[in-house]
Parts: structure tokens; sequence; C-alpha cells
């Protein structure tokens, strides 16, 4: 009977307890009827295995049975399980103090406030679970039914009428299920009890199938796991924060007493002037902390955050596959597990809570134009949630002054349009320049001066200040991220985090779970630190990984290239169109719906991309949460950009390059001929996919997304109750029922992905739309404030978790920065005509000016040269006969030695393309560099202070310590024997 935990005695009647053992025998005899083969498969189709009680060789049972939880000092093992008054007080002297506080204190009301029914033990944790037969039923659990039945009967009462065969052996078969889970849960839930937790139940009072497990965490249970954490908490020094009388810093005070009215009203602006020293907890130096309010010394966050490495910890071990609390939840044992938030928000009478000041000075859109309250963030989610915000306000203030500058550059095209030679050269009708036909047959030949729309809005992007602001955006993108560099430090000195290093060795539990596989198949007992998981074994993994990327990519590359065959289809059909409305505006619709098209494929895409890279992460058995979390955003940030940066890459560097000429065009699938630039180029087309996409993603994916889908979600929670007792309902509900309709949290990663996609957008391509940044600050304005309210008000309280930095994210925002320059000086050289532009007016301009610049780029082609086949359907379309016609390109005429071959011209400006790319680089990449060298990672003040805090530390143990020893002199007052001087002679 080793297989389930010993059952409790249901009545005092021996035949019920009989009937219970009896029950519990064929629940054990059912389970050894499952082979070992069939227990593992089914184990590995969900996390861990159920219960098994086929014979294992000692050894292997040994690994895996023994312990209930990861081992503890022993004499701190011994104090958990001695249940003696006197040796806990010994070790807890205020244990008692503390007891008779709380009884003499007012108990708080468990519908506002997140506590136990007395009122007085608050709710660090709850675990939820599902209830089959709800107690108020006849159907009950099988321990009440069956000793219940047997009892009625003993007493004399009528039987109940026999059920149907097939319905009781249904029954029989949910019972097993049933009394399995409920046996796991109660061997869990006795293990965490020895842990020292208390707990208090309650199944189906309100909510109808969900039972809630309420975990509390005394004092001394605290205290442990705070010492073992080496959780950093304030000791009873407190020092006064100098500040400098450098210029910088007399700046700084003066900007902050300037944006004072920019400031949230939370209270706790007293840090910047006095501090309290940190040390981490010891129990054996309880008195250099300040525990004078020992119901708060330990916040609600870092409560929660213990109760949860406790629940880590524990396991179930009397089956065959230990099962911890990760796959209790992945096997349904329990339904989800969660901390609870403070108190309501919305109710007027509610008392003041930190959740409640969040509402009203953070997750408010009135109150967009302030600062983030990042240190009451910080303490009420965690330095991992409070690290995001800070970051994402950091990135958000450095998007003021590059909107600023993108704003200019644009005004600057504007105001100089009419300026402009080239598309004054375009607009003029006196230049009678007739173009070649667009497409084969259906197209006809069509006159320059009809770009001259087209051509006055590239002007808009693409100026001489282009360059300029291609500059400045890689030098910002360097400031920022020296900028953020040092914000995270001095977090890291205000939240106790200076000394922190992330240790974490918990192996997940499908690693667990494919070790004990391999093991098994070496037929041989595991030992510890022996059997892990090697790159031979993931090899498979790897190899599926690999293929599965690289075909998605050729997926997302197949996808761009169906677009581009629609574009080309529908401007070939809108130009046989007989409507004259179609035939005006073709390149619009063209450029437009193509873009939209791109725009949904990519949110689509993005949803698939991101299950895929979680089901190649997880086939990929990472050790850690650490390690699986990193692979996970590795591989999703690389589908996802791929996602919706290949059809921007397609305009910017392949349009219009791979057409051939007039004459000898290059087809795709037979009949469709690549389709061109405009006149202008491809610039503006670029700038609408970009335009079109940005805003799409942000407004639709980001937003509306974030908004809609968890609004949808809690109303499917809450279906199960009745809508008209709904109002009443939320009324008596307490925080843990409140809380259990909130929907889950599931980590930053997607906030995380969705700003660094669009810190592409604003650094990659910013050459071609210089009003990124300005769109990316008005949704990020929104999206603070979006994404405040929802940590709030719809999700559940996460986990807090320590974290000194953004992990993974900067390696990716720093490697985007470098990448960036690159691209615009790719983007600057070939993709606008800065570059001939240049060329034409140092070197072919007879007056040194654009003056002639349009025809100089437009090569001549005769008409009959036209492939069969391919000439215009209606060459009399503008009234006369055509006998050669222009197109872009550089290429000798016709009646040259080489005719259509490329020209001199066509060289010297490629050379002097290629020229730009390595001069642009270089250049913004050393001044790129200059900045990071130039600006100190550790601001010079906090770097004093880190070290001042380390000279009162010293200084705060010497005077314990000296104080201790005077203590000790006054409490024994004898004196102390004389030595007597040696003698000179000895």
């Amino acid at each position: 009977m080793d297989g389930f935990p010993a059952v409790t005695s249901l009545s005092s009647s021996s035949l019920c307890m009989s009937v219970d053992l009896r029950r519990r025998e064929e629940l054990t005899t059912m389970t050894r009827l499952e082979s070992g083969e069939e227990q593992l498969q089914k184990a590995g189709e969900k996390l861990l295995g159920f219960n098994s009680t086929e014979e294992q060789p000692s050894g292997q049972e040994s690994m895996w049975r023994n312990e209930k939880y990861e081992s503890v000092p022993l004499d701190v093992k011994g104090i958990d399980e001695d249940n003696s008054k006197g040796t806990r007080d010994s070790l807890y002297p205020h244990t008692t103090l503390l007891k008779s506080q709380q009884a003499d204190e007012k108990p708080k009301d468990p519908k506002l406030w997140p506590y136990f029914k007395d009122g007085h033990r608050r709710i660090d944790y709850v675990l939820t679970y599902h209830i089959q037969k709800p107690q108020n039923t006849g159907k009950q659990s099988s321990k009440s039914c069956l000793g219940g039945c047997l009892c009625c009967k003993k007493r004399g009462q009528t039987n109940p009428p026999v059920p149907d065969p097939e319905l009781a052996s249904q029954e029989q078969r949910l019972d097993y299920h049933d009394d399995d889970q409920r046996l796991r849960r109660e061997e869990f839930e006795e293990n965490l009890r020895e842990m020292g937790l208390e707990m208090e139940k309650e199944e189906g009072n309100k909510i109808p199938g969900v039972g809630f497990l309420k975990i509390h965490a005394p004092w001394e249970v605290l205290c442990r796991e705070a010492e073992f954490m080496k959780l950093k908490m304030p000791t009873i020094k407190k020092y006064e924060v100098s500040h400098g009388n450098s210029i910088v810093e007399k700046a700084s005070r003066f900007m902050q007493k300037f944006t004072a009215p920019l400031q949230p009203k939370v209270g706790d602006r007293q840090i910047e002037h006095e501090k309290h020293l940190s040390y981490p907890f010891s129990r054996e130096k309880q008195h250099l902390f300040d525990l004078s309010d020992r119901n708060s010394f330990f916040d609600s966050k870092t409560r929660s955050s213990i109760v949860y490495e406790i629940l880590k910890r524990t396991k179930c071990t009397r089956a065959k596959y230990i099962m911890g609390i990760i796959s209790l939840l992945g096997n349904g044992i329990y339904t989800s597990a969660y901390p609870l938030h403070d108190g309501d928000i919305d109710d007027v009478h509610a008392e003041i809570n930190d959740r409640k000041i969040l509402y009203e000075e953070w997750a408010s859109y009135s109150i967009f134009y302030k600062y983030q309250p990042i240190g009451l963030i910080r303490k009420y989610f965690g330095e991992k949630v409070g690290l995001y915000f800070a970051w994402l306000g950091v990135y958000t203030q450095m998007l003021i002054p590059a909107a600023i500058v993108g704003v200019i550059v644009f005004l600057y095209g504007c105001a100089t349009v009419d300026d402009n030679i080239p598309s004054m050269e375009i607009c003029d009708e006196r230049n009678n320049i007739t173009m070649c036909p667009m497409c084969d047959r259906a197209c006809s030949y069509w006159k320059l001066v009809t770009a001259c729309g087209t051509a006055r809005a590239s002007h808009l992007f693409d100026n001489a200040a282009t360059v300029f602001f291609a500059i400045f955006m890689a030098l910002w993108a360097a400031m920022f991220m020296e900028h953020w560099k040092r914000r995270q430090v001095r977090l890291n000195y205000l939240w106790d985090l200076t000394g922190f290093e992330d240790t974490e060795s918990h192996p997940r539990a499908e690693y667990e779970f494919h070790v004990m596989k391999k093991s098994l198949r070496k037929e041989k007992s595991p030992k510890a630190g022996n059997v892990k998981l090697t790159c031979t074994d993931r090899m498979p993994a790897y190899m599926t990984i690999i293929i599965t990327m690289i075909f998605l990519i050729c997926v997302t590359l197949a996808i761009v290239f169906g677009v581009v065959l629609y574009r080309v289809s529908i401007m070939t059909a809108l130009h046989m169109s007989s409507t004259p409305t179609f035939r005006s505006n073709i390149r619009a619709t063209v450029k437009t719906t193509g873009a939209i098209i791109n725009l949904i494929i990519i949110i689509i895409m993005d949803e698939v991309y991101g299950a895929v890279a979680r089901w190649l992460t997880i086939m990929e058995v990472p050790k850690t949460d650490k390690s699986f979390e990193e692979r996970l955003i590795f591989k999703t940030f690389v589908l996802k950009f791929a996602n919706a940066f290949t059809p921007i890459v397609y305009l910017a560097f392949f349009r219009g390059r791979l057409i051939g000429r007039p004459g000898k065009y290059i087809y795709v699938m037979g009949s469709y001929r690549m389709e061109e630039c405009a006149h202008a180029g491809c610039l503006m087309e670029l700038c609408i996919q970009l335009c079109i996409t940005m805003l799409g993603k942000q407004l639709i994916q980001n937003n509306l997304f974030e908004i809609g889908v968890p609004k949808i979600k809690k109303l499917l929670r809450q279906r199960k109750i009745d809508p008209k007792h709904q109002e009443e309902l939320n009324k008596t509900l307490h925080r843990h029922e409140k809380d259990h309709f909130l929907g889950p949290f599931v980590g930053l990663n997607p906030e995380y992905m969705e700003m660094i996609i669009q810190f592409g957008m604003v650094t990659l391509f910013v050459a071609s739309f210089p009003l990124a940044p300005l769109f990316a600050l008005l949704n990020n304005i929104i999206e603070i404030r979006l994404d405040a309210k929802k940590f709030v008000t719809e999700l559940r309280r996460p986990i807090a978790v320590r974290a000194k930095d953004i992990g993974i994210w900067y390696t990716l925002l720093r490697g985007l920065s470098k990448v960036a320059v690159i691209v615009n000086a790719f983007v600057i050289s070939f993709t606008s005509d800065f570059i001939p532009r240049l060329v034409y007016q140092y070197m072919y301009s007879p007056d040194g000016t654009l003056h002639g610049f349009v025809n100089h780029t437009l090569s001549y082609f005769n008409v009959t040269h036209f492939q069969p086949g391919t000439e215009p359907l209606e060459p009399m379309h503008l009234g006369y006969q055509v006998d050669t016609c222009r197109y872009k390109d550089y290429r000798d005429p016709p009646w040259s030695d080489t005719p259509y071959e490329f020209s001199r011209e066509f060289w010297a400006i490629l050379a002097a393309r290629f020229a730009f790319v390595i001069l642009f680089q270089n250049v913004v990449m050393l001044m790129s560099d200059f900045v990071d060298w130039l600006i100190p990672d550790i601001p010079k003040d906090i770097s004093l202070k880190i070290h001042k805090e380390r000279n009162l530390i010293i200084e705060l143990f010497m005077k314990r310590e000296q104080g201790k020893k005077y203590r000790n002199t006054m409490n024994d007052p004898s004196p102390q024997p004389l030595r007597s001087r040696p003698s000179s002679q000895a």
C-alpha cells in the first residue's frame, strides 16, 4: 500500500473502515494492471507519470522515493520536526509575543482582505482544484460516499435504487480518477504541513466545482526560508543619502524640482533622503534587523515568493514518479496556483492598499503625462516586472527627442518640396517624356508627368536630411543602451540587488522525467549527478529544430513571394479594366492592398510562430526555467523578426533590382513579370509598408487584442455562474474567489517581444520613415497605461521574481542597434536616390546643380526590339506613334556599339554606393563606440554610495559585537585573576 497515503477513518464503525480499506486495495490492484511501458508513455504525455506500484530495483527506488522535499540542513530539519514550545521559542524568542499581539489586533474582514476566516492569518498563496462531485449533492467523494452509505445501512435505512450497470462502471472510473487525484493532493498537503505551512480549505461554496486551498506561512517559516534564499532585508541602521555638488548632480536636482508635478503621489519620496541598510537575513542576527512591525517586515510580495519556493521544493514521493507542483498542475491535480492581490480597487470605502494606489496613480489613462511609480511597482509585483516597466519608461522617454528630430526632418521635406529640382522636372509637362509600358500587352506607353504626385511625396522622406537622421538614430540607439545600463545599476542599488546572483538550480519536471527514462533504458539504478541529458540525447531535437526553423523561414519567403504575385496580377487586371476609376489609381490601390494583406498575414503567422517556438523549446528539454525561457525567447524572436521584416527587406533591397530591361524582362512562373519601382524609387512604397505594418500591429495586435481577449476570457470563466446572481455574488466573494476569475499571468515575454519588434521598426529602416519614432512614442504612452491596467485589474498577481537585469533582451537590443547601422547605410545607398544625385551633381552636371538629373537617370529603348507577344495592344494610347521609350536604368542607348549594356555611369554610381556603405558604417560605429566609452556604466554617485554602505555594514557589526561584549561583562562582574609578571630569570 505504499502507493497511497493513509486514509483517515470515516467513523467509529469498523465496517466503514474495512470497506474503505477494501476500496484502496481495489485501486492499487487496478494500478498494478498497467505495464511499465504503458505507464511511461502515459507519463510522457502528461509531464510526469501517475501511480504505479511496479517493482523497481532498490537503488532506483531509493533515488525517486528518497525524500518528500529537497534536503535541508539537519539542524533546521530537527527544528521543524520538533513540536515542543521550548525549542521553537528558544529559536524564535518573539513568537509568543507575536501571537499575543495578533490576538489583541482587530481581525481583518476576509471579504475585503486576503486573510483566513479568523482574520489574523494572511493568505500567502492559493491552490485551486476541480471538484467532480460537489459536497452538497449525493455524489460525494468516494471516501464520504462509502462511509456514509454503509453507516446508513447499519442504522436500518432503505437501500437506494440499483443504478444502470454501464453508468455505474463509468462512475467507478470517474471515482478512481477523483480518488487518485485526491490522494495525491492529501500527500502533497501533508508534506506542506511538515514544512511548517498552515492551510485552510473551501470547496464549492460559491463557485461550483472549484475547491480552494489557502496557504499561510507563519513567522518562523518566513525567517527560515528568507535565510535559505539569502533575502536582503532592512536593518535597524538608517543613513542619510548625501547628494553631491557636481554640476551634473545640481542639474539633476533642479530637474527633479522642475518635474515634481509629474511625479505620482505614492508616498515613497522619502527614499531619496534616507535609506535603510540591507543585509541578507539571518535568524542568528535578528537583532540587526528592524523588527518593530513584524506584520510588514515581510511584505506580501516576499511572502508569496517564499511560499512558492516551498511549493517548488515539496514533492509527492509515495508513487513511483516524483511529482512537484509543476507536474501536479500539468496533470490537473491542481488547476491553478497564484498569490492574491492586496484588496479591492473599485470600492470607494475600501481601505488604502498598494493595489488601489497603483490603480489610481498608475493604471489610468488620465495621468499619461506622469512618471511611473517604479518603486511601488517593484514592491507589489517584484523586481522582474519592475525592471520591465522601468525599461519601457526609459525607452519611451528616449523616444521623445527622436520623435522631435524625425518630425523636423519630415517638415524639412515638406518645406523644400517645391524647390526640389528632380520632382519639378518630373512634374513639368514641357519635358514630354514617354515611358515604356509597366506590363506586357495590357499596359501601354505613359507620360512621366503622371508620376508627379509620387515624386513629390517621395521627397518628404528622401531628402538631404535623411542621412543626418540616420546618423542621429544610430547615436540615439547607443545613448539609449548606455542610459538604460546606468538606470539599471541605479535601480539595483535602490532595490538592494547589488550583490544578487541568480543561482537557480531547480531542474524542470520534463527534464527530470527524461533523465528517469534514460536511466530506465540503461537498466541500472540512477545515481544523483551521474545521469543527465547530453548533446547526444538532444541531437534528434536539435535536428528537428534546425529543419523546422529553416522550413518556417522558407514559408515566410513563400508568403512574401505570393504577395508579390498578387500585386503583379492585380496590376495587370486593373490595366485591362474598362472602368476609368480603377485605371486612374492603379499604383495606390496595389500598394495599399498589398501592405494590408502583408499585415494580416503577419498578425496570423505571429501566433503560429509563437506556438511552434514553444513546441520546439519543449522538445529541446532545457534543464532550468531560465534556460527554457532564454531558448524560447531566441526562437520566437528569430521567427517573428523574419515574419515582420521579410516584406520590408524585399521592398527595400530586391524590388526593382531583378526585373531585366525592356525587350528582355525576367519572368517568374511563366508569364509573370517582376514588379518595378516607381520612377522616384521604392522608398515611398517602403514607407507605406512600414506605416501600415507599424500602425496595424500596434493598433490591432498589441492594443485591441490586449484589451479584447482578456475580457472575453474573463466572460468565459464567469459563464458557469447565473448572470442574475452575478451582481449579488460579486458582493459576497472573497479575495481568493475574485482572483480566480482573473486571467492567469503568462509572463513578460509577449510584452518584451512587442517592444523589441517596434524597436526594430524604429531603428532598422528609420532612413525611409522618419515619423516612426513619433508613432512609437504615441503607442508607448498608451501601452504603459494599458499594461498597467491589465496587470492591476485583469490579471492574477504574478510571482515576485528577483532579477537584476532584463536578461537576453538587452543582448537582442544591442544586436539590433548594431545591425541598424548597416541596414540604414544600405537603404540610403541603394533604396534612395541620394548617391545618384550626389554623383550626378559633382561628376556629370554641367552647372553643378541637379538640372537634367531626371533625363540622366533614363535610358532609351527602341520599340521595334520588343519580344514577340509583349508589345502593347494599344500603341496609339497617347495619340501619337512612339518610336523610342524611356526606362529608369543606366544602360547604353540602342544606337551605341554596346546597346542596352550597363553604362559607365552605372559602374561609377555602384562604386559610390559601396564606398558610402563602408564609410557610413565605420564612422557611425566609431561614434557609437566613442559614446559607449565616454559614458561610464556605473554612475559615480552610485559607486560611492555602494562603497559607503559596505563601510556602514562593517561599522554596524562592530558596534553590535562591542555591545554584546559589554553586556556579557556587566552580567558577569566577577574579577578576572591577574596574571603574574614573568620573572626575568626564568
